[in-house]
């Protein structure tokens, strides 16, 4: 039905006769010559209809927006002086021959012009319409070219694209499973996927060697911007590699990917961060480092002072007494002060106390905060020598558990880089590596694996997995990329002697283990290889790259924040029906069951 895309039409067609099918962007009539906007997946091209041709000039009459047309023309060089040098095909134009109206449509429920705000809402229970407008149409084309350049380049080093099983069974990933009932073996359910990890690893025991798969996962847990209940990940496992190796080769997949799609080249090597690093430099384990500002640790000054609002956190081996130094802060009013307060009590901080620094060589004189009344000048001026503050500076202080320190400080660094115009541009990358492998859960009491059970130890560890587990870490890593993990992974436990004293450390007793996972524990027994694999989150990464807020603009087809498809209005009802044949009751909360009612 064409011969050209709109997009690709430029001045080398000038004189040729094209057929092109798009939809009508927009019509302007400028008297007595019509001009029509014709919009494809590749672009834009103005289509001219002028009196001499006057049935094609009463059928152009009638076209609106998001009609969908059949254009038969002549390329032309536009008249001088009409030149648009922000179009790529700016230089032509399409002298309409012929028309044909394919099909009419209603007027949109929103302009595809981008100069209107329109709701998420509105956006996602129309998204087809949405999915038009040139923005939208160049997020799915970019997300597509980085498919195909991972494709190519796991290809090209010897991966094998193998599908793992959809419908499989439960098992702790950290997050909610979605069921599927069984019709065929009432009261029984599967698990769709949270990921493929016991099935790669297998594929490792089955001598595939190399394995990838772009494929589907699902989590029922609480959603944020860059998660959603389905998503896609580029799923990795490899034989014979240690961690070095693997992210090595991942790293050089990434910066291919980054140069074939963007042009843009990432730094050779990445760099290596400890967990306990970023933890203390930046309070996260996805440190953006392209904010200059860093946490320091000030507790042993604090541990002696009478204030217990630091000494406590400053004696208590599970806290943490941190400063933040932001370079000009001074110029901070009053109300912005208040709203970074603000800001960490969404993190859990009872408060943010700071110290202004107006004039350092006058001492503590010359310094401005409700604190120091409550501070020995050595510890201050110790302070001010340690964050390295200088004229015009303030320093903000955190106090309390470290898990509520670093989320509160981690955050506030980010925020007062982007508020203040300290983020560097591009590139920055770094893995996170030394993970600890366990972390112990005070509301079960019980240690819990902080990747997954399947991690292995650091071999020189192993000796003190019972004894000592909080100190023990694991062979995992993580790559990050401006302040997002878009990656992570590790080296897999391939002797089922470790596998099952993990299993026993993380209190699942040898009858759990063998009903869970003995499929698992029995394929360990028939020589097992060393494995290490990677998880590349694929909407995240394409998030990053395109420059989105969110993962939900980089989807065709997402879910809002409460898991809601405004599109199709799922989730919805089961007909009783099919609940009988597959041996299901609803049962409501009792608060949704009185509001039936």
């Amino acid at each position: 039905m064409r011969t050209h895309y709109c997009g690709e039409l430029n001045a080398s067609h000038i004189d040729q006769e094209v057929v092109l099918c798009g939809w009508a962007h927009r019509r302007r009539d400028h008297g007595g010559v019509i001009f029509i906007d014709l919009r494809d997946r590749e672009g834009l091209v103005q289509v001219v209809y002028d009196p001499d041709l006057p049935e094609v000039f009463n059928i152009a009459e009638q076209v609106r927006n998001e009609f969908v047309l059949q254009v038969k023309g002549r390329v032309r060089a536009r008249p001088e002086g009409t030149v648009n040098p922000d179009l790529p095909t700016g230089e032509i134009e399409v002298l309409g021959l012929e028309l044909e109206v394919l099909n009419r449509a209603d007027t949109p429920p929103f302009q595809l012009d981008g100069h209107e705000r329109v709701s998420e809402e509105v956006r996602l229970r129309y998204r087809y319409v949405d999915l038009r407008r040139p923005e939208m149409l160049n997020k799915m084309m970019m997300r597509s070219a980085v498919t195909r350049a991972l494709r190519s380049y796991l290809d090209s080093h010897g991966f094998l694209d193998i599908e793992t099983p959809m419908l499989t069974k439960a098992t702790p990933e950290g997050a909610r499973d979605y069921l599927v009932p069984s019709r065929t073996h009432p009261g029984h359910f599967y698990a769709l996927p949270q990921s493929p990890q016991l099935f790669k690893q297998l594929l490792m025991m089955s001598g595939m060697d190399r394995y990838y798969q772009i494929v589907r996962c699902f989590r029922d847990e609480d959603l944020r911007a860059d998660r959603q209940p389905e998503f896609t990940q580029l799923d990795i496992e490899t034989s014979f590699m240690n961690e070095e190796d693997l992210m090595n080769m991942m790293e050089e997949m990434i910066r291919q990917l980054f140069k074939d799609v963007l042009g843009q080249y990432l730094p050779s090597p990445f760099p290596h961060m400890s967990y306990q690093e970023s933890m203390l430099r930046f309070g996260s384990d996805r440190p953006d480092l392209r904010c200059p500002l860093e946490l320091v640790d000030v507790a042993d000054l604090m541990a002696d002072v009478e204030f217990k609002v630091f000494s406590g956190p400053a004696k208590d081996h599970k806290g943490r007494v941190a400063a933040l130094r932001l370079p000009q802060g001074c110029e901070l009013s009053r109300k912005e002060i208040d709203d970074f307060t603000k800001f960490v009590g969404i993190y859990g901080a009872k408060g943010l106390a700071y110290i202004k620094v107006n004039d350092l060589s006058k001492g503590v004189e010359g310094l401005q905060s409700p604190i120091l009344k409550f501070l020995p000048d050595d510890v201050v001026m110790a302070i001010m020598d340690r964050t390295a503050a200088e004229d015009g500076d303030i320093v903000f202080f955190g106090a309390g558990k470290a898990s509520v320190v670093n989320e509160a400080l981690g955050a506030l660094r980010v925020k007062l880089g982007e508020d203040r115009g300290l983020m560097e541009e591009g590139w920055r990358p770094v893995w996170i590596v030394d993970f600890p492998m366990f972390g112990w859960d005070t509301k079960t009491d019980r240690w819990n694996s902080l990747h997954h059970p399947f991690t292995s130890p650091k071999e020189a560890h192993l000796d003190i997995l019972e004894s000592d587990p909080e100190n023990c870490h694991s062979r995992a890593y993580d790559m990050v990329l401006n302040g997002t993990e878009v990656g992570g992974g590790s080296v897999r436990i391939h002797r089922r002697e470790v596998q099952e004293r993990v299993f026993t450390l993380l209190g699942i007793g040898e009858e759990e283990a063998r009903e869970k996972f003995g499929f698992l524990l029995d394929a360990l027994k028939f020589g097992c290889p060393p494995h290490a694999g990677l998880a590349i989150g694929l909407d995240r990464l394409v998030m990053l790259m395109a420059g989105a807020d969110s993962i939900r603009e980089v989807m065709a087809f997402p879910k809002t924040q409460t898991a809601a498809c405004m599109l199709t209005n799922a989730p919805s009802d089961a007909n009783p029906a099919q609940l009988r044949e597959l041996s299901l009751r609803v049962r409501l909360p009792q608060a949704e069951e009185k509001k039936a009612g």
